[in-house]
């Protein structure tokens, strides 16, 4: 299976927009190279800020020029603009609802080596309890690509997460991202798995395994966690009966929580969820912490299995 960076589709979209639309700006918190969106910055060097180690001033600067028209994507490793600039976001971009796009990468645990100080678990519980932040977590190259042209023509701030590691691809040409949607890749009677990010790959695996032992399973992967497709989660929770959510994040805050705050006001079904428990990380290869955490497609069916004895109940 290919795999494919996020981070550069990011990077690579950032371009195109820049050429069609000089209202385009890109800051950086001295981390360009990573985040890729150097790459910005070496075609439009008038349009590019690099604003050293001071994610605090990155987002009072951005504010400052959305305010002026221009369309900012601000962008730095998930943990510093969603933990040591939360309140210039709270405060500078959501209260004045402002036309800022934060596009973090290095989200999750396959940060790796890096270790627990750079391991975003609590990115995405952090911005999602903010008024007017939209949050979106992709799956692959494909879809970053779609977002970023997305968020970039939908008013307001957003939060798009994405990743140091290379992801599989899933989608094709005929993929079309749409804010506050879901996505059933694979319809199933006896549970329901919702993901995103690389836990969507995860979960299509899963549900081939388990399909040879005659367990249907459907497969929903979410990329906008707020606002989340409740109607598209209530009429699968509804078919299936029982639920499981993978992200790669804290069980508290994220996906899983949405998820289950969803159905607990709906239709109450017996849940599972997929995730890093409460913790930090700890120093590591990615792909070894995913499977160290449980967040492969092992740790997906275990879940699975849990949660279909609990339906039988």
């Amino acid at each position: 299976m290919t795999k494919v960076s996020l981070r550069d589709a990011y990077g690579d979209k950032l371009i195109e927009l820049g050429k069609k639309d000089e209202r385009i700006v890109v800051l950086d918190a001295d981390l360009s190279g990573s985040t890729k969106s150097g790459k910005f910055g070496k075609v439009f060097p008038e349009r590019f800020f690099n604003m050293g180690i001071a994610e605090i001033n990155m987002i009072n600067t951005a504010a400052g020029l959305a305010t002026t028209g221009k369309i900012v994507f601000v962008s730095t490793f998930a943990i510093f603009a969603t933990g040591r600039a939360w309140e210039a976001v709270r405060q500078m971009v959501c209260y004045p609802e402002l036309n800022v796009k934060i596009v973090c990468t290095h989200g999750g645990i396959t940060v790796g080596e890096d270790g627990a100080t750079h391991q975003a678990l609590e990115d995405i519980a952090n911005m999602r309890n903010i008024p007017n932040m939209r949050i979106i977590v992709p799956a692959d190259d494909i879809e970053t690509a779609q977002v970023i042209e997305k968020v970039a023509y939908t008013d307001g701030p957003f939060y798009v997460r994405l990743t140091r590691e290379k992801f599989p691809r899933i989608f094709d040409e005929n993929y079309k991202f749409e804010i506050g949607k879901g996505h059933v890749l694979r319809t199933g009677d006896d549970v329901t798995v919702v993901a995103n990010g690389i836990e969507t790959s995860f979960a299509l695996e899963a549900a081939e395994i388990l399909e040879k032992e005659g367990i249907s399973v459907e497969v929903i992967h979410m990329p906008t966690v707020k606002p989340i497709d409740r109607e598209l989660l209530v009429a699968s929770a509804e078919k299936t009966g029982a639920v499981v959510t993978a992200e790669e994040h804290s069980i508290i805050g994220g996906l899983g929580s949405a998820v289950a705050e969803t159905l607990v006001e709906t239709i109450p079904v017996p849940m599972e969820r997929v995730g890093t428990p409460d913790t930090f990380g700890r120093s590591g290869r990615g792909w070894e912490l995913i499977e160290y955490y449980k967040l492969d497609a092992k740790g997906i069916i275990e879940k699975i299995r849990k949660v279909l004895e609990r339906k039988k109940r």
